[in-house]
């Protein structure tokens, strides 16, 4: 931490507020070293507490010569989205990955009304099943 606090100490001298740095914590990959993402976590818990800064890392690192990559980094994105990461690089094309971002997203409060969650997610509605559902609202508003 003791460059990290550096860096925002000379760019608040240039009137650049903590909140527009992003720090990259480096994942490291879990199969070579065990610790890896409880440091990782740790860091980034520290980054946002203590230096008020935004975080991103690449998050399919950590999965790294492990089969089911997907898999490693959708649990790591939650757990690190918890933590305070603020942002990652993945890709956006895997499904349980991006699945877990906005799963994240609602369990953290950053998707309050689960509006996202409900856009990806909710079943398309029978054919004429809204225009039904629109014409019993009216009537019963005429009849109040």
């Amino acid at each position: 931490m003791r460059w990290q606090k550096k860096i925002v100490e000379h760019a608040a001298d240039y009137g650049i507020p903590s909140s527009d740095i992003v720090v990259d914590p480096l994942v490291m990959p879990i199969g070579a070293i065990n610790s890896a993402v409880r440091q990782v976590m740790t860091l980034v818990r520290r980054l946002q507490d203590e230096l008020k800064v935004n975080t991103t890392c690449g998050a399919s690192n950590v999965s790294f010569g492990l089969p089911n990559r997907n898999g490693i980094n959708a649990a790591f994105l939650t757990m690190a989205i918890a933590s305070g990461l603020t942002s990652a690089i993945t890709n956006p094309l895997h499904e349980p990955v991006m699945q877990a971002v906005i799963g994240a997203d609602v369990m953290m409060g950053n998707d309050p009304h689960c509006f996202n969650w409900i856009k990806k997610y909710r079943e398309p509605a029978a054919e004429g099943e809204n225009t039904q559902k629109r014409e019993r609202r009216r009537n019963r508003s005429k009849r109040a």
